[in-house]
């Protein structure tokens, strides 16, 4: 019993010396890395896919996978730029963004919940049907933000940008939901075990169903900081997004599998490590091919080390 727990113990601190390491290496190669200036940059690079990480990591928790979540987020923006575009006010277009991710959320948690086909297959399926959605409405053109937008992705207070301050507040406010509440305990147990979940009374299929809802809310809220980045909507935005939420989930130490892991302190671990990697190996002019195939094998040996902790992510 001793050695299985130091065994989960040096699993879970072990993301969190790689980070180290690479920071204190690419800060030893290359001087300005912890500068303000690059530091604030990181964090506003992480800012998006921090966001729509939260929403996957409760989906995660209760064994689930919503790999729709790229798509989800340009059908919400793209729908809002195109109201701006056709001058509908930009504060009723904005009012849209997110109740759109809630609906498309909501479709996929009917596909899961209602009509009980696998998570993996129905979210595949959305992911590919909402892109469609998401290019006929934009019609697959680049949807420039008004000028009163595109200043938002580059807004700061002091060194640290708004869409950082965003995204914490959302992981902050996810975090005390699964760990504070009655619908957040039930995602853990869900995630435990969803056929005793089921026996003692839990209301899992209204669980899973919220938790898809939320998934596509922060998809969206997501999807509208990444746009305001880049100053407009194009049929690019979100792709990817999907796998790399989940690849920040599984690098922050919440398993595949359900039941465990820390939305805040995981998120934060998993989006921060990826963005080091970008940022320290363009510092020091590397290939930008080579950030993918240092990213995989990031997230190979995180699934291995998942693979090594006892318990149902274990052998």
């Amino acid at each position: 019993m001793t050695r299985t727990l130091l065994l989960t113990r040096a699993l879970d601190f072990a993301f969190p010396i790689v980070l180290l390491v690479l920071v204190v290496g690419f800060a030893v190669a290359s001087p300005g890395f912890l500068g303000v200036s690059n530091v604030a940059g990181i964090l506003h690079s992480m800012a998006p896919i921090a966001t729509i990480s939260a929403g996957m990591a409760m989906v995660v928790m209760m064994g689930k996978l919503d790999i729709s979540v790229g798509s989800i987020a340009l059908v919400s923006v793209g729908i809002a730029a195109v109201m701006m575009q056709a001058e509908v006010p930009i504060a009723l277009s904005l009012l849209v963004i997110v109740p759109v991710g809630v609906f498309l959320g909501a479709v996929n948690g009917f596909i899961v919940c209602v009509l009980r086909v696998n998570p993996l297959i129905a979210t595949l399926g959305t992911m590919i049907g909402f892109r469609g959605l998401g290019n006929q409405i934009t019609d697959a053109q680049v949807v420039l933000l008004p000028d009163a937008l595109r200043g938002f992705g580059n807004f700061s207070i002091g060194p640290i940008f708004l869409d950082s301050i965003i995204a914490l507040a959302v992981l902050v406010a996810v975090d005390v939901v699964h760990r504070r509440t009655r619908f957040g305990r039930t995602v853990t147990a869900i995630g435990n075990d969803e056929a005793t979940a089921n026996r003692i009374g839990l209301p899992v299929r209204r669980t899973v169903f919220l938790g898809f809802v939320m998934a596509g809310a922060l998809a969206s809220i997501g999807g509208f900081l990444a746009a305001g980045q880049v100053g407009a909507v194009t049929s690019f935005l979100g792709r990817g997004l999907e796998f790399t939420a989940v690849a920040v989930v599984v690098v922050g130490g919440i398993s595949l599998f359900g039941g465990r892991g820390s939305i805040l302190w995981g998120v934060v671990l998993g989006a921060l490590t990826f963005e080091v990697i970008r940022s320290g190996l363009n510092h020091i002019g590397a290939n930008p091919y080579f950030y993918q195939l240092i990213s995989g094998l990031v997230i190979f040996v995180a699934m291995y080390a998942a693979a090594l902790k006892p318990g149902k992510a274990g052998t």
